[in-house]
This record gives structure tokens, C-alpha cells and sequence, in this order.
């Protein structure tokens, strides 16, 4: 009898002027020892040289496009909807993938056929992709994503398309907390996993980084998707948003030295 096909995984790179890592990104991907990845890199109107370095690898993507669009999650929703995949991620244009992720991750799935999603470990690195940290990941659950216990790196985060079909698309509105938004409807469905021991990704620490600029506003974000649910005041996320709001620059600092 004929094995069955390996599963198809779609990954998406969002980007807007972020050629000085892209080329790490793409190379990331398309350097994986997995044999079926569908690669797919939206581009929102980069002037910065962005389009020049996709053009170099743009035989070995799935689809590629540089047009204006409505920001980071508009773009991961526009190349979801073109994807074809079994299992999907994304990966933005300043991060980039362990070497065997995604391979990695498929066997999870195959061995696992209950799972809704997979994360790892993920490394801090800075603007010359040295490791400066560790990301605390941690095993979590839905009741544990309602009460603020994330502890998910984006990066390292693949899952099965249908709860993609059945609970997406990422919410527009959102500009940070959109994955966590994702995370919390997912994990009130099926179960959500991690895989410690495991390195699949580097999240990238810059000046313009969106963690860097925007964290504050991350935090509120979730706050929104926690109120919206009918989370209540008295509740551990409030607390640690407004503990988060005395130590964060301090936890920036840390990370950067």
C-alpha cells in the first residue's frame, strides 16, 4: 500500500520595509528540510529594496505580491486565503526559522492527531541575529490564555488549517494581539501544545520592532478580546497588565543587553 502524502504546510511572511532581515526569513523557510511548504510572502508596497530581494527567490515561492494593503494582519489574512495548505504559520519579514521546524512540527501533527496547533521554544535575537535571550515558553490552555498566561512565541506557532477555516480570519481590528485573539478561540476548541526541548524560531529584538514600540498597546488588545468574552475586572490578565506596565521597561532593558 502506498503511504499517504506528507501534509502540505503553508507559511505566510507578512512585510513593509523590512529588507535589511528579509532575506534571512526567506532563507529560513525555503532552506527547511521539509519537502512540501508552500511559501507565500505579502509584501504592503515596500520602497525600501524589500521587493528586489523577494524577486531573487521568487521561483521557489508559492506566491508573492507588493501592493498597499491595511497592515500586518490584512496581509496574513490575504495569504491565508490563498493558501492551499494542511497546516499554516507565519513568519514576519524580521524573524526567522530553526533549521528542521517545520519538519519537526509535521511529525507532532502526524503523531498527534488530535492536536489543533503546535509552539516551541524561540531565542531573542538582535539586529545582527545574535541570541541575546529566551522567550519563556510554557505549556498553556484556554483557561490559562483568558487569565493572561500566553507564554506562546508567535514564531514557533503551527497549526491545522481547519480550525483556520472554521474559526478565521484574524480579526482586522487588531494590530497587535491578533495571534492571541487566534490562540484563545483555537484552544477553546481542541488542544493547543508545547514542545519543550524544542527551538523552531528567532524573534528578532530592533528599534523598530513592533513588540519594541508597541507592547502597550498589545496588552490592551487583549484586554479587548478578554472583556469581550465576558472576562470580569477582578480578573489575573487585568492585574498583570498593569503589573506588565512597571516592569516592562525593565524586561526591555534586560533583553537588549
Amino acid at each position: 500500500m502506498k503511504p499517504p502524502a506528507l501534509p502540505l504546510v503553508s507559511i505566510i511572511t507578512p512585510s513593509f520595509n523590512q529588507a535589511p532581515f528579509l532575506e534571512a526569513t526567506i532563507k529560513s523557510v525555503l532552506e527547511q528540510d521539509y519537502p512540501r511548504i508552500e511559501y507565500i510572502v505579502m509584501d504592503g508596497g515596500s520602497t525600501d529594496g524589500s521587493v528586489e530581494v523577494i524577486k531573487k527567490y521568487e521561483g521557489k515561492l508559492g506566491y508573492w505580491e507588493s501592493v498597499k494593503d491595511k497592515g500586518q494582519t490584512d496581509a496574513i489574512n490575504k495569504g491565508f486565503n490563498r493558501a492551499s495548505g494542511d497546516i499554516l504559520a507565519w513568519i514576519n519579514s524580521d524573524d526567522t526559522y530553526q533549521p528542521k521546524a517545520v519538519g519537526e512540527a509535521v511529525k507532532f501533527f502526524i503523531e498527534h492527531p488530535d492536536a489543533a496547533m503546535v509552539y516551541a521554544d524561540c531565542n531573542f535575537i538582535n539586529e545582527h541575529g545574535e541570541v541575546i535571550g529566551k522567550f519563556a515558553s510554557r505549556q498553556t490552555d484556554y483557561a490559562r490564555l483568558r487569565r493572561g498566561y500566553v507564554h506562546i512565541p508567535q514564531q514557533t506557532m503551527f497549526f491545522r488549517a481547519k480550525y483556520w477555516r472554521e474559526l478565521g480570519p484574524l480579526d482586522p481590528s487588531f494590530y497587535f494581539a491578533m495571534d492571541y485573539d487566534l490562540w484563545v478561540r483555537i484552544a477553546k476548541h481542541a488542544p493547543i501544545h508545547y514542545l519543550p526541548g524544542k527551538t523552531w524560531a528567532n524573534f528578532r529584538i530592533h528599534t523598530s520592532s513592533k513588540t519594541n514600540v508597541n507592547d502597550e498597546r498589545g496588552w490592551q488588545e487583549m484586554l479587548r478580546v478578554h472583556y469581550r468574552d465576558g472576562g470580569s475586572f477582578f480578573s489575573p490578565i487585568v492585574a498583570k497588565y498593569y503589573l506588565r506596565k512597571i516592569i516592562g521597561p525593565l524586561w526591555k532593558w534586560r533583553i537588549k543587553k
